[in-house]
């Protein structure tokens, strides 16, 4: 093993690992993680007498296939048995995680440009692996091999590794959870940005894995897989990286159009205008799909959102017979919290969609999946449906440069509470996630609210802001930013 090149701090985040290629992640680096995975997950989850086992899988990045490689060899030295799934979509992985009931690792770095790579990690069952469940202790154990060196051999048999394709099995199991075959026929434009959707989209809604073919037209957009993205970068929450697919809906007369990131997990929606529908809606409306399925069932639905999504997820959730319960913002706060109060849905202002039917993990193909099937179902175009789900006006996510983000925060929230208290306003300010301020309608304002979080890793501080209308949302930003900013 070469000398140490990268402090793991740098690369292994709360949520999963991300860095540049070779410079912070290599073969032997990737080797030490994956042997530090084995240790921290893997071995301690595998029953007395039982064979250790995990799944790997990877997305369509150059570098991806060496590194995954790297980190199966990491597991076999610790006597793990390794499932290697191939190419997949990163809920694929978490599909195979499930399926197979054992822990995984995913080699992606979502929609970062072609020079990083990354890994995703889950427990059996696809539960996740985060800072303060196995992340940390994953990093100080393969810090300490890479000072080293070496990887002390365990001195126990080496694993086996193997090759075993699921794509077939992870198309089928989520058309059991979503039916399409009798709905009317819709034509669909898919811009899949080079990305692992380019591998899945063909497989579960079209017939290239054999399953019968849906009322489905696929108009494909950028499938052929490419981990350089020569078209644009796969990362559809950028307003640019969906001005393709804004343009070829309406030109190919489409009923809608979808867009996934690199891995495919997420997955970004626009109707038959070309005009983007929000991921507050996708949440509302999957979420009003599964609340009435849960009440078919006769259980008491409970829907997760983030902090940051629209307040008329929550006001839906209600009206409908659900419970909604409101969390940070972050996909293992999220699954962590699904499996803490039973949810059967959860959704994010990102686009990260969660299902408790597919191990309350998210996929972005399942949610495209339920907003055919919505559409499908009934005779009005999406731009009619999806407003129902519009209520209000958000600013989306605004990013500033501040040098003290916890002053800031609370300077803004001071002159903001101190204003409308002078007006005879009530607010409430909470701190579950960064500071939220909220103004509920009274006799003189509209619904207003706003969210101030600091980002973990840039000296930024990001701005949300929601209001009954555009004028409210407007005039709501705006104050907070020239707050923020300093420039009041």
């Amino acid at each position: 093993m070469s000398a140490p090149t990268v402090n793991l701090s740098s690369v292994i985040k709360a949520y999963d690992v991300r860095g540049t290629v070779p410079d912070q992640l290599d073969a032997d680096v990737v080797r030490a993680i994956g042997a530090a995975f084995a240790e921290v997950v893997v071995l301690p989850e595998t029953p007395a007498g039982a064979v250790a086992r995990a799944v790997v899988g990877y997305d369509m990045r150059p570098s991806s296939p060496e590194l995954s490689a790297a980190f199966a060899d990491g597991l076999a030295s610790r006597g793990v048995d390794v499932t290697v799934i191939g190419l997949c979509s990163t809920d694929g992985l978490y599909f195979a995680s499930g399926f197979l009931d054992v822990p995984g690792a995913m080699f992606t770095a979502s929609h970062n440009p072609a020079q990083y790579n990354g890994i995703k990690m889950c427990r059996a069952g696809a539960r996740p692996v985060g800072q303060d469940s196995g992340l940390s202790a994953i990093r100080e154990l393969a810090q300490g091999w890479l000072d080293a060196g070496t990887v002390p051999a365990d001195g126990g048999t080496v694993g086996a590794v193997d090759e075993q394709d699921l794509l077939k099995a992870y198309a089928q199991h989520l058309r059991t959870l979503v039916d399409l075959s009798g709905g009317r026929r819709l034509k669909v434009v898919i811009d899949a940005g080079n990305g692992m959707g380019g591998f899945t989209a063909p497989a579960v809604l079209g017939d290239d894995a054999g399953l019968p073919a849906l009322p489905l037209e696929v108009v494909p957009m950028y499938f052929e897989l490419d981990g350089t993205f020569p078209n644009h970068e796969a990362n559809p929450l950028d307003p640019a990286n969906l001005v393709d697919l804004q343009k070829a809906v309406p030109e190919h007369g489409a009923d809608l159009g979808l867009a996934f990131d690199g891995d495919a997990d997420r997955c970004f929606v626009v109707d038959e205008k070309g005009d983007p529908v929000s991921p507050s809606a996708v949440t509302a409306m999957v979420a009003r799909r599964e609340i009435a399925k849960e009440i078919r069932a006769g259980r008491e639905p409970v829907v997760i959102h983030n902090l940051i999504t629209s307040r008329a997820v929550p006001e839906l959730v209600e009206a409908d017979g659900g419970k909604p319960v409101r969390t940070r913002v972050g996909h293992s706060f999220i699954k962590e919290r699904m499996a803490e109060v039973g949810a059967v849905f959860g959704g994010e202002h990102s686009a990260h969609y969660y299902f408790r039917e597919f191990w309350s993990a998210d996929t972005g193909m399942l949610a495209a999946m339920h907003v055919l099937a919505a559409l499908a179902e009934q005779d009005r175009p999406l731009s009619e449906l999806a407003a129902e789900y519009e209520k209000y006006v958000a600013s989306g996510e605004i990013n500033s440069t501040v040098q003290d983000a916890a002053a800031t925060t609370e300077r803004v929230v001071a002159a903001i509470t101190e204003q409308a208290a002078a007006e005879g306003e009530t607010v409430e300010v909470d701190r579950l996630d960064g500071v939220t301020v909220f103004h509920p309608a009274s006799a003189n304002q509209p619904m207003w609210w706003f969210n101030l979080r600091a980002s973990n890793t840039e000296p930024l501080l990001r701005l949300n802001a929601e209001g009954a209308d555009e004028a409210t949302m407007a005039v709501l930003r705006d104050r907070v930013l020239e707050l923020v900013r300093g420039t009041d």
